[in-house]
């Protein structure tokens, strides 16, 4: 099974002086551990009789069986395949040596330095010269011939076993000692070949005993590989680090046992390529028979088609066989050309393959070659050219005739589309119920009718001389072309008739309305100024008007009166109007004429006007009442806007003396002249005023707490003082509300005996709240932050006294110069780098300004001591014992089980360097802690 085939050439190129510097290395590792000894007495005696057994003989005691020479060269031949000097049969000592010498002597033939190994050492049955000696052979015969990817010996039976045993679980094989003590590396080595001896799924890797007995047991039964280590498994499992040499010497069994299946399975392959290329050859012989014939029965199946050349009577039909010959030359033509073209890239491909493989040309068929399919293809197309002209010849000649059918159709369906409804309007008697005006327009159109019937003549005659020509040229649709052309020419000699006749009726009616046109024009002329007055004068009866004062309402009152004075004048001119329109309906009767009695200059009617004078006199009452009653509403707003004004004009001063009142302690919202404008505009009056802006009265505010001198907790007593008092004249405020509402329900908008508003005082008022509460919540926030900070009163001042030292405009904000310039009076040695990283701090949102919190809460930030995230990261490295991850068991054993449970379910993945299973990131969770990066 070893034995090494004459002839095999190998890449290893063998070293001898790396070789002999490992092997020194092993003996003096030999002997500082003597369990070894044992391990490999074990493993090499059951190597040896795996070889000396196929000649018939085995050994018991290595150290003694190999004393006399003979079994040492029997083994050598076995296992090399060669023949070595006759050995000596005595039984001296120099016998044994002289054996011993001659196997020697064959295994430094092979290139290896035996280093320390002499004959008189094998004869006095030196244990570990004769395991050495073992051990040179085994390296040189069973271990260093192997080779895998341009590595050899050991390195190449390491990497034999990585790349077998990687898709297996559990397994990582990186050595010959440690890597296999759990036994599930020697059963991935025999599933990997032979899954049909073990399941590997049903493996533990906590049994490592039982993996290596059973890895030992199918080897022994299924691979003939015995036993070489012990059989409850010790030499592996109870040993820290297994022998080397043992395990060497039992794997390379493993990788000689199983190189002969994977040569098979080379020679396998080579058969099935060979195969694989007659089986494609004959495929491709085959498809170039099926496409041959196929397209060879197209061809013939096409060219009768092309060559049919009986002519169709209809252009339609003639269409139908260009359309024919369209689709064959788009949809049917195109494909066959591409079957040919491949039919020849595919002869000539298979004749290549043929020529490579050292297979005999491929002759097709007779009739089949690609030279006959050439020929018939030539035929098609030379059928297919003549079908071609033949069919543009053919649409050539009945094109003409198709053009003469189709303009004698296009000027017929002209004509009959303008005259359609012709007669039907020329035998219209519309001008007997027609005004004047309508009348006129009726015979301008009939003139317009008469120029166009004139123009249409030459149409009629191009359309009798096309229907001629196509009846000289036996046109197939002959007889309807004639039955259309002579019911055109009867209806145009009937449409002249009928136009004579029109056009005198409609001259003597235009005649018999001229009279009576003149009275409706002066109807129009005096009706419609006066209709527009009475229009005018209803909108202004009902208009409603919006008044603020008793003088406007007044004004209104007095212009009512004077249009009421001019009333009897306008009657007489609506009688002299109906007048005209009576004397036009006594014409009408006179004359018996079909005509409406409507005027067609006005729309005005006389139900019109007299309705509409009817309506003037009813709105004159009402508007009287009207005006009336909205006298008595002025008065009554009035005494609203007096009421209103003592109120305000007692709180607008109030809320402005509490705002002088304050002072440094604390400067409101309030301004100090609430209106700044008061005008009024005939019977309206507006007044404007100027609010503070908030945003300027918590910077006022900021900066009066800032100015206050003292303990924290004197300030906020002084603070709560004042907000008692502004609270406790909330009850005016409410009352002054009460009084808005009413005059705001009466819809009063104006109010000249105050400059205040309601607004005015709710802004004041809320600003006043608002503002003292805010400046309480900041004092409590400076007396939270000094006592959680442990900052003193004096620290407290010495900030404050510096912020407004440095606050230039004294607004209760420092821009950044001015913060810069407080620091360094401070003491701070301030960088670039290092003032913008402060200003991240301070001005977060980048407004370029720093308020007092911000400045108290960085410098109890630089003065207390606080935890970094460096530091917790720091601390979690150490829970880790220096691992860049940390697991979940670790956490739990390390802190309380409530913190550990909060750090799990917080801490993201680990995915970095050396990541495990279970391994969570303590560098993001630290950094998180602190907002320096996101989860």
């Amino acid at each position: 099974m070893n034995q090494i085939e004459p002839g095999v050439q190998y890449n290893y190129v063998y070293d001898e002086d790396e070789y002999m510097i490992q092997e020194e290395e092993w003996d003096r590792d030999l002997l500082l551990d003597p369990a070894w000894e044992k391990q490999q007495r074990k493993t090499f005696t059951a190597w040896c009789n795996s070889h000396l057994r196929k000649a018939g003989t085995q050994i018991e005691n290595i150290e003694e069986d190999f004393r006399n020479g003979l079994k040492l060269m029997l083994l050598l031949e076995v296992i090399s395949g060669e023949r070595l000097p006759k050995p000596d049969r005595g039984k001296m000592r120099f016998h044994k040596i002289a054996n011993v010498n001659k196997a020697l002597d064959y295994i430094a033939s092979k290139g290896v330095k035996l280093v320390s190994i002499g004959a008189e050492e094998i004869v006095d049955g030196n244990v570990k010269m004769t395991l050495g000696m073992i051990w040179t052979i085994i390296l040189r015969f069973a271990i260093q011939d192997i080779s895998v990817e341009e590595t050899s010996a050991k390195e190449g039976l390491l990497l034999w076993c990585q790349r077998k045993t990687a898709p297996y679980r559990n397994v990582n094989i990186q050595n010959f000692h440690t890597s296999w003590k759990d036994g599930l590396g020697l059963c991935a080595l025999i599933h990997r070949h032979r899954p049909d001896l073990i399941d590997y799924s049903k493996l533990n890797k906590d049994d490592p005993i039982g993996n290596i007995n059973l890895a030992m047991e199918i080897a022994e039964k299924h691979l003939d590989i015995p036993k070489m280590l012990d059989a409850e498994g010790v030499d592996i499992v109870n040993t820290p680090k297994p022998d080397e040499r043992a395990i060497m010497t039992y794997v390379s069994c493993f990788y000689h046992a199983f190189a002969g299946a994977e040569q098979a399975e080379t020679a396998a392959n080579r058969i099935c390529k060979v195969l694989a290329v007659n089986q494609e050859n004959e495929r491709l012989m085959e498809e170039y028979e099926r496409l041959a014939s196929e397209l060879l029965e197209w061809i013939r199946r096409t060219i009768p088609w092309l060559e049919n050349r009986t002519p169709e009577k209809t252009m339609q039909a003639m269409q139908k066989k260009l359309e024919d010959f369209r689709d064959y030359r788009r949809k049917h033509k195109p494909p066959k050309v591409q079957e040919k073209c491949q039919l020849e890239i595919n002869f000539n491909t298979l004749q290549t393959k043929l020529r490579i493989s050292n297979r005999p040309a491929f002759m097709p068929s007779e009739g089949k070659m690609v030279s006959d399919i050439a020929g018939a293809w030539q035929r098609l197309e030379q059928a297919e050219k003549g079908y071609e002209e033949w069919l543009l010849n053919e649409i050539r000649r009945l094109e003409r005739l198709e053009h003469l059918a189709e303009k004698f159709r296009q000027k017929a369906s002209t004509h009959e589309t303008w005259a359609y409804g012709k007669e039907q309007i020329l035998l219209q008697k519309d001008y007997e119920s027609a005004s004047l005006t309508e009348v006129r327009a009726l015979l301008r159109k009939h003139e317009a009718f008469e120029s166009d019937l004139a123009a249409h003549q030459d149409r009629v005659e191009q359309i009798a001389a096309i229907a001629q020509e196509l009846n000289e040229l036996d046109y197939h649709d002959a007889v309807n072309v004639n039955d259309r052309c002579q019911k055109i020419c009867d209806q145009w000699d009937r449409l002249g008739t009928l136009t004579q006749k029109r056009r005198e009726a409609l001259e003597r009616t235009e005649k018999l309305l001229e009279t009576i046109d003149q009275l409706h024009l002066e109807f129009a002329k005096r009706a419609a100024p006066f209709n527009n007055w009475m229009e005018g004068a209803m909108e202004d009866l009902q208009d409603m008007f919006i008044v603020h004062s008793i003088e406007e309402i007044q004004s209104l009152i007095t212009a009512h009166e004077q249009f009421k004075a001019t009333l009897p004048e306008a009657d007489g001119e609506r009688q002299s109007i109906l007048a005209i329109q009576n004397e036009v309906e006594k014409v009408i009767q006179s004359y018996s004429i079909r005509v409406s009695s409507s005027n067609p200059y006005s729309t005005v009617t006389m139900d019109e006007l007299r309705n509409k004078w009817d309506k003037v006199k009813q709105l004159v009452p009402v508007r009287d009442q009207s005006l009336q009653e909205e006298l008595a509403r002025q008065h009554a707003n009035e005494r609203l806007r007096r009421q209103f004004a003592a109120q305000a004009n007692a709180i607008g001063p109030w809320i402005q003396n509490k705002m002088e009142v304050g002072g440094a302690l604390l400067e409101s919202g309030i301004p100090t002249e609430l209106p700044t404008a008061h005008a009024c505009r005939g019977s309206v009056c507006t007044t404007t005023t100027t609010t503070t802006d908030p945003t300027l009265l918590s910077v006022e505010v900021a900066r009066s707490s800032i100015q206050i001198t003292g303990a924290l907790e004197d300030q906020m007593n002084q603070l709560k003082q004042c907000e008692h008092s502004i609270i406790n004249y909330k009850s005016n405020i409410d009352k002054l509300e009460g009084d808005h509402q009413l005059i705001q329900e009466a819809l009063v908008f104006d109010n000249k005996h105050t400059s205040y508003t309601m607004e005015h005082i709710r802004v004041g008022w809320e600003l006043l709240l608002t503002t003292i509460a805010r400046t309480i919540n900041e004092v409590e926030t400076q007396i939270l932050t000094r006592d959680a900070k442990g900052i003193t009163q004096e620290q407290m001042n010495e900030f404050r006294a510096s912020f407004n030292h440095f606050d230039r405009r004294k607004n209760g904000l420092m821009d950044h110069e001015d913060f810069r310039a407080c620091l360094i009076s401070m003491g701070y040695d301030l960088g670039e780098a290092e003032f913008a990283r402060i200003m991240t701090l301070v001005d977060p949102n980048g407004q370029g300004t720093v308020t007092f919190q911000s400045f108290i809460d960085f410098m109890t930030r630089e003065t207390a001591d606080t935890d970094t995230a460096e530091q917790v990261i720091a601390s979690f490295r150490i829970l880790a014992s220096d691992k860049p991850y940390i697991l979940a068991e670790e956490l739990r054993r390390e802190l309380p089980p409530d913190q550990a449970q909060y750090c799990i379910k917080r801490m993201p993945p680990y995915s970095g360097p050396g990541s495990v299973p279970g391994a969570l990131d303590y560098t993001a969770f630290s950094s998180a802690l602190y907002g320096e990066s996101d989860l």
